[in-house]
């Protein structure tokens, strides 16, 4: 295939890979993960997005990075990534209680 052009790569082909992935998900992951693997920078990108947005927590993403987890954690805190420590909310604090709660198999009162 030839060198497809930047606004077909960045607009039609983003939007087409998001419906192939409907139809064909292992081909779009495989295509994903190769890009990732293949652009070292674009992988930090994306794994340092998706722990931002609350996609995927600090040790997923030291797993993805090939990291040790107080590394990554020391490397955000030196570029200022906001950490996210704990439950954003009452409700992913109730989440986690129960969570444990099924863990222990303990009634929690």
């Amino acid at each position: 295939m030839k060198d497809v052009p930047r606004d077909f790569a960045f607009s039609v082909g983003l939007e087409q890979l998001v419906k192939l992935y409907d139809q064909r998900p292992e081909l779009v992951n495989r295509a994903i993960t190769r890009l990732i693997q293949d652009d070292q920078e674009l992988g930090w990108s994306l794994v340092v997005s998706a722990c931002r947005d609350g996609q995927i927590n600090l040790g997923k993403a030291a797993e993805l990075l090939n990291m040790h987890e107080l590394e990554l954690r020391d490397r955000f805190i030196q570029l200022g990534v906001p950490l996210r420590v704990g439950p954003a909310n009452l409700a992913e604090a109730q989440a986690e209680v129960h969570a444990l709660d099924a863990w222990f198999d303990v009634k929690v009162v």
